[in-house]
């Protein structure tokens, strides 16, 4: 059985730490990682969305509008923790 890929956006916040705490030693889960050196590089930011089963998006808002963006494989599922896109209408 294949392990589902989760990405954290924003790991580093404290949102996305309690996350990464909590699922790090999941035997189910692959839990894909950014460089550190790499956190604000949008192409790279990019490619691990896209290579994710799910992402959470531990981000402001605007931060969060824009990683949303980013998504092309029509798999990848986003958990987005901010309030961008619970109080849009659209």
């Amino acid at each position: 059985m294949k392990n589902t890929k989760v990405y954290i956006d924003g790991q580093a916040g404290t949102t996305g730490l309690k996350l990464f705490e909590r699922i790090r030693n999941r035997s189910d889960i692959e839990l894909l990682t950014i460089d550190p050196a790499l956190h604000r590089d949008n192409a790279e930011r990019a490619r691990l969305i896209n290579e994710s089963d799910v992402t959470f998006l531990c981000l402001p808002d605007a931060a969060s509008i824009e990683a949303v963006s980013f998504v092309d494989n029509p798999n990848t599922r986003i958990i987005d923790a901010s309030t961008a896109h619970r109080t849009n209408p659209d």
